[in-house]
């Protein structure tokens, strides 16, 4: 386990979004988890339904903030995400307008990171490399679903 694994794993948000991806590999789906947090306490987590539901916009973010149900605000939460946030899922960061953004690793999905910085949201990647090892192992045995996941 490297530094920062380490860190991430003292996380109590992070470690309930990687739970939440390790969740959804065991389920069949694409490991992508995520955590809504406030104040460092876990409001809900999620991961990608997309495959387990035949949703396609069940990514991870959505699922967990969908877990979260309604919130006055947002203002005052983190995201967390084993996985860089796509298109889809930074737009709804944006429209939430949720500050601040930690992510897992963005080393096999670069994901919208100008964008939400563009936006003001302070995004801060861990490069978690148990996230790593988990998504370059599902991208490597499931090209076909990965690619279907990122519209490609």
């Amino acid at each position: 386990m490297t530094t920062s694994d380490a860190q991430a794993a003292q996380d109590p948000a992070f470690e309930a979004a990687y739970q939440a991806a390790q969740k959804s590999l065991r389920e069949g789906g694409i490991p992508i988890g995520a955590a809504l947090a406030r104040g460092g306490v876990v409001i809900a987590s999620g991961h990608n339904e997309r495959v387990q539901n035949g949703d396609p916009i069940a990514h991870g973010e959505m699922s967990a903030l969908r877990a979260a149900g309604r919130q006055k605000s947002y203002r005052d939460t983190t995201l967390y995400t084993t996985l860089a946030p796509c298109a889809m899922c930074t737009g709804t960061i944006i429209q939430f307008k949720i500050p601040r953004v930690v992510v897992g690793e963005a080393r096999t999905f670069g994901g919208e990171f100008e964008l939400l910085r563009s936006r003001g949201v302070e995004v801060i990647v861990l490069d978690d490399q148990r996230c790593v090892d988990m998504m370059r192992t599902f991208q490597e045995e499931n090209p076909e679903l990965w690619a279907e996941d990122i519209a490609e």
